[in-house]
């Protein structure tokens, strides 16, 4: 072969490949191109509209006003906030904290009380009103702290005293249509590690039925676990799937606060797409035993800031749990215990620092 001959094939190889890689550079230019888009559209899907926000606000909070030495009815009565107390708890709440939507867990005496003080005070405040329901099943297999069955005479009492939670819930939900904006039946009475467990097809059978008495949305509050194996019925049921997160119960530190959070929703949505979405509770304690130095001021407010903002973004109304530290909560022996402590605010009502910053 002649040297020029052999130039030239050289050349030609060359050019052969360059249009190659050219094309192989293009290639991955339109496949890079495609993932962008494709991101772009679930990112687009994922984000709710404004339209599905709760009293149109993303921004909201968990409300039991129970102080030092106030507790609800544990057998042997409750001890509840006087009328000055509630308001000045909502007071705090609206004009230091800037929340004019919150959760509350019952229709009993306290809740009623605490919807009449909005009223009668002309208060900008919106309520998620909570139907509390006993159990009605015996968990005492799956849930630690029952070490024995619950005696069948009790599960039926407390099917009494729930039908009449319900009726209680419709006729505050009626009575204070201005205030009420949803109402929730039923607090993590469908996980399996509670102690006031309820069929799932009885609780859907009193979501129907609230539905049927009143105007407002009905929904359920759960762990985003239950919701994401087990909730496609119920969701079919309720007008929002209600989600509980707490990555610092999973054993998640700051790190992974969000991500984690964010992960916890995305498995509910890859399971349930078409729903509506609220997150009833997420937060993180201050202080907590159980914790270690994963539970920190520091931290409280650093999740605060990000998963509310977060939130926000993607128009999905989220109750921060919660407003006030309750030490009537858990351990009673441990004072440090995570549940007296996730509070904005102390039990003696004084800012932590997620609010002085």
């Amino acid at each position: 072969m002649k040297m020029g001959n052999y130039t030239a094939l050289i050349s030609k190889g060359k050019l052969i490949l360059l249009i190659a890689l050219i094309g192989l550079f293009s290639c991955n230019q339109n496949t890079t191109k495609q993932e962008m888009n494709k991101d772009n559209r679930e990112n687009k899907e994922f984000k709710q509209t404004s339209a599905d926000l709760i009293a149109g606000t993303s921004k909201a909070v968990c409300y039991s006003g129970f102080r030092s030495g106030q507790h609800p009815d544990r057998g042997d009565g409750a001890v509840n906030p006087s009328y000055d107390e509630v308001l000045e708890d909502l007071q705090l709440i609206t004009d230091k904290m800037n929340f004019n939507l919150i959760r509350i867990y019952d229709s009993g005496e306290n809740s009623e009380m605490v919807l009449k003080v909005i009223e009668e005070n002309n208060l900008n405040i919106k309520v998620l009103l909570g139907i509390w329901l006993h159990a009605e099943l015996s968990n005492h297999e799956t849930c630690a702290w029952l070490t024995e069955p619950i005696p069948q005479e009790e599960l039926f009492l407390n099917k009494q005293i729930n039908l009449t939670e319900i009726e209680n819930g419709i006729e505050l939900a009626n009575n204070y249509k201005d205030i009420v904006v949803a109402v929730n039946v039923g607090n993590e009475a469908l996980v399996d590690w509670n102690d006031h467990k309820v069929n799932t097809d009885t609780i859907i059978s009193y979501v129907l039925y609230v539905k049927s008495k009143i105007d407002q949305p009905v929904t359920v509050a759960d762990n985003y676990k239950w919701w994401a194996e087990h909730g496609a019925d119920l969701a079919d049921a309720v007008d929002f799937v209600s989600l509980h997160i707490y990555p610092v119960w999973e054993g998640k530190d700051i790190n992974e606060g969000l991500s984690y959070s964010i992960a916890n929703f995305e498995e509910v949505l890859s399971k349930l797409p078409k729903a509506k979405f609220v997150i009833t509770e997420a937060g993180w304690p201050s202080v907590a035993s159980e914790f270690g130095d994963k539970a920190t001021a520091e931290k409280q407010e650093q999740y605060f800031h990000e998963f509310m903002n977060w939130s926000d973004d993607m128009n999905i109304t989220t109750f921060w749990f919660e407003a006030f530290d309750e030490d009537w909560k858990g351990d009673p022996n441990d004072m440090m215990g995570a549940e007296k402590h996730w509070g904005l605010y102390t039990v003696d009502r004084q800012p932590k620092k997620v609010m002085n910053n």
